[in-house]
């Protein structure tokens, strides 16, 4: 499975999360994964939260079209954004590649 990927309106991530980072950013290709630096801890789902806070605001949608699919507890994780309203400069040739 490609690490950025269309599914009609929505965009599908594969995430490899680096928790406790110095800022939240995109960071690249890890594998065939996305790469992903939090500023929250992996505790009590802080990180999920921050994650979906951070998608929802690159990507310019409601944090409820941000969902988690796969990983809850795991640094891999799948994530779908339902509609978004712009893709990232950091996404955006990613899909072109495809």
């Amino acid at each position: 499975m490609a690490a950025v990927r269309r599914d009609g309106a929505d965009l599908v991530l594969s995430l490899y999360i680096q928790p406790r980072a110095s800022r939240d950013a995109i960071l690249g290709l890890h594998g065939d994964e996305l790469k992903v630096a939090l500023t929250a801890p992996p505790v009590d789902g802080a990180a999920n939260g921050q994650l979906q806070a951070c998608f929802a605001k690159w990507c310019k949608v409601a944090k409820k079209a941000v969902v988690l699919e796969a990983g809850d507890c795991s640094r891999h994780k799948r994530l779908r954004i339902i509609n978004p309203g712009q893709i990232p400069d950091e996404l955006a040739p990613l899909l072109e590649s495809r």
